[in-house]
């Protein structure tokens, strides 16, 4: 991701490791800065009960959340089993946030003014915020709890591909990902193994390492007896082997080790090997938002108010007082014992509080972050019977960044690619066009990669710019220090009084549900040890 700040970011840093010294080195990183699981990490989260309040003699108290974002509805269904009464109020007309899912009829505004309406056919979806799950993540827990049904997300593939124009790739001319891996790590390899035979290496490895490590490297780098790296078939072929008499014709010629490096292709294969990245991958089956409905059905259709939104958040002696507009635009007021705030932070700055300006500073010392999604629904899936390609990720150095090939439906009539997932300046140039703008421009670009199709099949797309959309303004924050332990957030890292705080931006898991999730259950431990104590 890039950064709008000078200094390198947590994620940024991260990610450069991994390029250099692998997964290994990249999580020894991450245990270093407390990133990575210890043997000291917290207990695991406890669910209230409404046990609890039996055995205390106590009643259980009334909680108002602000967002019916994913912080917001795990904050209010965790309550809930516990018998608090939860109201959420989502100023939206639905609940998810930034899990949003855009399927036929789905219409958004935003704050220009501008309306979508997305025109897809039936079954087909685009996920215009998170889109894939690690395995490791919370959120795969929760799909299990309320039963919502996963699939694999093949989050990167070998025969995807990889097209950067300013490094001399030619329209019509994409590389495979599978044949930049095999270049970059063969002329690794020959590197690596011409000076350890030379030895460049033996204050550094005994004899016998470096014998371990000529055969790793001629294994992984695939370079012969004398550590030339020739290519092969794992680059892949311009003809595939077929039956006997015909072995296939491996893909030549085979650049330079000039022309590799000097290509910075390589950047590319540090993104398999991301903490946060790393297949297997999974997303639920029919669309991201499946995760809000389910919880919003846990928690109950009378306990969420959409279109209602926070106008003010005042804490009095023995509770909190918010006003709202509701659905009808009359002005409301809510009292509760207890309020989660899941709203945006640079949203709820906006508002008019008495949470003192320690928190003020705390809520405005954090900056969205801009990203941008476009889904191209196609006639054919094109990219499959003529391109070989199921899933995954190709990249580009294009304001485009990535284009995502649908991940579900394989074999179907029609499908919906990503035609831009883009962030900072390239989605905030994107931001700036009208939809019809968005679509042109891609398309225009998509066809240096793949060809006329790109065009012709096209029949309708959608796109999600997350800076202007309303009561969100954001995919992400800039975080103060890059950390949510930064001194200025210990206010909002702790409950304020009767208010408490929640959402992704308070987790070393921003952009993430997963972090979402964790800081709504500190949020709601911290509340309902707060309940149990008075």
């Amino acid at each position: 991701m890039e950064s709008r700040r000078s200094a390198p970011s947590r994620r940024d840093f991260l990610r450069s490791v991994g390029m250099t010294g692998g997964a290994g080195v990249m999580f020894a990183a991450m245990g270093a800065l407390g990133l990575a699981p210890t043997a000291g990490a917290a207990p695991a989260f406890q669910p209230p009960r409404a046990a609890d309040f039996r055995l205390s003699g106590r009643v259980p108290a009334s909680v108002v959340v602000l967002g019916g974002g994913v912080a917001g509805l795990v904050a209010a269904y965790e309550l809930g089993k516990a018998g608090y009464r939860c109201t959420v109020l989502e100023p939206r007309d639905r609940v998810g946030g930034r899990n949003f899912t855009a399927r036929a009829g789905t219409t958004q505004t935003d704050l220009s003014g501008t309306t979508q309406t997305a025109s897809f056919a039936d079954g087909q979806y685009m996920n215009c915020g998170p889109a894939r799950l690690a395995q490791w993540m919370v959120t795969l827990d929760y799909c299990r709890e309320l039963r919502v049904p996963i699939e694999i997300f093949p989050n990167t593939n070998a025969d995807a591909y990889i097209y950067n124009e300013r490094d001399g790739m030619e329209p019509g001319k994409p590389v495979r990902f599978r044949t930049v891996r095999s270049d970059v790590h063969g002329y690794v390899s020959e590197l690596l193994a011409k000076a350890s035979a030379r030895g460049a290496l033996d204050m550094e490895l005994s004899g016998e390492d470096r014998e371990q490590l000529l055969a790793f490297l001629e294994e992984w780098g695939s370079i012969g007896g004398e550590y030339d790296y020739t290519g092969g078939s794992q680059r892949g072929y311009s003809a595939y082997p077929g039956a006997a008499g015909d072995p296939g014709r491996p893909l030549h010629p085979v650049p330079d080790v000039s022309a590799v490096f000097s290509s910075a292709v390589g950047r590319y294969l540090s993104f398999e090997s991301e903490f946060d990245q790393a297949m297997v991958m999974f997303q639920p089956v029919g669309g991201m938002d499946r995760i809000p409905q389910a919880l919003a059905g846990a928690i109950g259709a009378d306990r969420i108010r959409t279109r209602c939104a926070a106008t003010s958040v005042r804490q009095e002696a023995n509770g909190v007082l918010v006003t709202y507009t509701d659905s009808s635009a009359q002005q409301r007021e809510l009292r509760a014992d207890y309020c989660v705030c899941a709203m945006p932070p640079h949203i709820l700055a906006q508002l008019p509080h008495n949470l003192g300006p320690e928190v003020q500073r705390a809520l405005t010392s954090v900056s969205p972050a801009p990203a941008s999604k476009l889904g191209l629904e196609y006639r054919s899936r094109w990219w499959e019977t003529e391109h070989r390609i199921y899933g995954g990720i190709t990249w580009t150095d294009l304001d485009l960044r990535q284009i995502w090939h649908p991940a579900s439906g394989f074999h179907g009539d029609r499908g919906v690619l990503i035609g831009y997932y883009n962030f900072a300046r390239n989605a905030a140039k994107y931001d700036a066009m009208t939809p019809q703008q968005r679509v042109d421009r891609a398309v225009m670009l998509g066809e240096r990669i793949y060809g006329p199709k790109y065009r012709t099949e096209l029949v309708s797309a959608f796109s999600q710019s997350w800076m202007t959309t309303p009561y969100i303004e954001g995919a992400w924050h800039d975080l103060p220090e890059d950390t949510p332990d930064a001194a200025v957030l210990k206010p909002v890292a702790r409950p304020t009084g009767r208010v408490l705080f929640a959402g992704d931006w308070l987790s070393y898991v921003d952009a993430w549900q997963h972090g979402a999730i964790l800081s709504a259950r500190a949020a709601v431990t911290a509340l309902h040890g707060r309940a149990l104590s008075r």
